[in-house]
């Protein structure tokens, strides 16, 4: 009751800490990449006053997201393009946030979907990871100096989560981490409150 109203949302609980970690404030120009469905989206416009993006490489899930955040008077640019792809959608102006939820091999979330233990093979993870690192490294250099990129993934392997950002950290000599609650990233792993998800905050140097 009163979902259709945008009264309410359901989100996961782990999938809540986004918006927080990346904390965009008023005013500031913020990219969702990877935007679809918009829960993501919805929730950092519903924190702060901010002018936001919404990309989103699939038509039909870029229409979720307009659904969604029209359900909850709610306002966003959205674009159907391949974040990586800058000429395609990129007007130049550098973002002051960005939010990087990027597709992976979504083994942090088989507690709801548990065909993905089936569907997963193990060359799917090596090709998840090229995918994140060229979205990482087209993404950043969207990114304004002083900004901040909060990487996201719903998977509980290294080579999409602490390895990624590593090599990230080794080709851009102008990234930093930016610490997490006193640690340099944050594991999430899945149990009966919540699924599982990485976090990574990144900061571009002035």
């Amino acid at each position: 009751p009163g979902h259709a109203e945008g009264l309410l949302s359901v989100q996961d609980a782990g999938a809540q800490w986004a918006a927080r970690l990346l904390d965009a404030r008023d005013g500031e120009r913020v990219l969702d990449a990877c935007a679809a469905p918009g829960g993501k989206s919805a929730h950092m416009l519903e924190r702060a006053d901010i002018d936001l993006l919404s990309v989103e490489l699939d038509a039909g899930r870029a229409e979720r997201i307009r659904r969604n955040l029209a359900r909850l008077g709610l306002s966003a640019r959205i674009l159907v393009a391949d974040c990586r792809e800058l000429s395609a959608w990129w007007d130049g102006q550098p973002f002051d946030r960005i939010l990087a939820d990027v597709p992976c091999s979504a083994s942090g979330v088989a507690r709801r979907h548990p065909d993905i233990k089936w569907l997963r093979r193990e060359e799917d993870i090596g090709h998840f990871a090229a995918q994140q690192a060229g979205i990482l490294d087209a993404l950043w250099q969207t990114l304004a100096p002083g900004g901040t990129m909060l990487y996201v993934t719903c998977s509980v392997f290294d080579e999409e989560n602490r390895l990624q950002i590593e090599r990230f950290l080794s080709r851009h000599g102008d990234a930093e981490l930016f610490p997490i609650d006193n640690r340099p990233d944050f594991q999430l792993l899945p149990n009966a409150e919540h699924d599982g998800f990485y976090f990574a905050l990144l900061r571009k140097l002035p």
